[in-house]
């Protein structure tokens, strides 16, 4: 896969971020001293590719050895946090002369439970000795105030055009494809500042490209369809009164499309503000119904149900 392939191996090649990067090579210069680490900010935008870097500069060798990734998304509960974390970390004891700590690399961290999260902070202080932990999350919001205040935090921001267009162009140079700017900057609309999901499209736009060739009239041939469009006029419809429409047209979104509730939540958040059959006010109370019914999903709630309602509300809002 490309996004493995192109991978960057150590923090000079990093994609932008040049705040964070400059930071953490500050913090790197003494490793002995070096905190915990906390990495907050969009999909894509090299949170997990800045933490592999910095494990193999500073495990080098024993980079396999000494590095546990987790992902706490899939592995979120208690027992996890007790049991690998905590054992990784007594295993470190055993570590080759010379070094210092293992490194535990925690990713979507945010989606731990808070008792996890509990668990995890007093892991950190006890195992402070013996291991560092770099946390990433998309959200740092989601992660309790004790851990972060144990943690040095770096905040990535979205790439860069520019420095995106350079990246996919020296990816389809390394590949011997011949690639319009056009169909790269479509490329990077279609992936929303998400570098990993750019270098996918890529991928998959230039397999099926004929001689090595990939122009914007072959790319628009296969690209998904604009996400924001659909849910626009998802929310046009139920504007406008037509609540079964809106409600084909959610279904839609999820069932042929693949897009769960609250990407579709977040997506109208943006274009919500873009419908013009809403006056100013009326699209204050609809953002105020999105934020409602994407607490109630992060809760477990239905999305069918939940979907519905929402339209619901706002075709009536439409109607006022």
């Amino acid at each position: 896969m490309w996004i493995e392939k192109y991978r960057p191996k150590t923090l000079d090649d990093v994609v932008n971020q040049r705040e964070s990067v400059e930071g953490i090579k500050a913090l790197l210069k003494t490793p002995d001293t070096m905190p915990h680490l906390l990495f907050s900010g969009p999909p894509g935008t090299g949170k997990s590719t800045m933490a592999l870097c910095i494990a193999r500069q500073l495990m080098g060798d024993n980079f396999r050895r000494l590095v546990l990734e987790l992902n706490a998304s899939d592995e979120r509960g208690i027992g996890v946090v007790r049991e690998r974390i905590k054992g990784f970390s007594q295993v470190i004891q055993t570590a080759p002369s010379g070094v210092q700590y293992g490194l535990v690399i925690l990713d979507e961290c945010d989606e731990m439970t808070r008792d996890a999260q509990t668990a995890l902070r007093r892991i950190m202080e006890t195992s402070s000795r013996t291991c560092r932990f770099i946390l990433i999350c998309n959200y740092q919001s989601g992660i309790i105030e004790p851990i972060q205040s144990r943690c040095s935090v770096f905040r990535f921001k979205q790439l860069e055009k520019e420095d995106a267009i350079v990246y996919l162009s020296m990816i389809c140079k390394a590949e011997k494809v011949s690639a319009d700017k056009d169909a790269i900057e479509r490329i990077l609309e279609l992936s929303e500042g998400d570098l990993r999901r750019a270098i996918n499209y890529l991928q998959v736009a230039t397999t099926s490209s004929k001689a090595g060739k990939l122009d914007l009239a072959q790319l628009n041939k296969m690209a998904p369809d604009n996400q924001g469009d659909l849910v626009r006029l998802m929310l046009v419809t139920a504007v406008q009164g037509n609540f079964l429409k809106a409600r084909d047209l959610m279904y839609e979104l999820m069932g042929k499309h693949g897009i769960s509730g609250r990407e579709i939540i977040r997506t109208a958040n943006r274009e919500v503000v873009r419908i013009d059959e809403l006056e100013s006010t009326k699209q204050v109370e609809a953002v105020r119904l999105l934020g409602e019914y994407d607490f109630r999903l992060s809760q477990g709630a239905n999305e069918d149900i939940q979907l519905s309602a929402m339209l619901a509300q706002i075709s009536l809002l439409g109607s006022k």
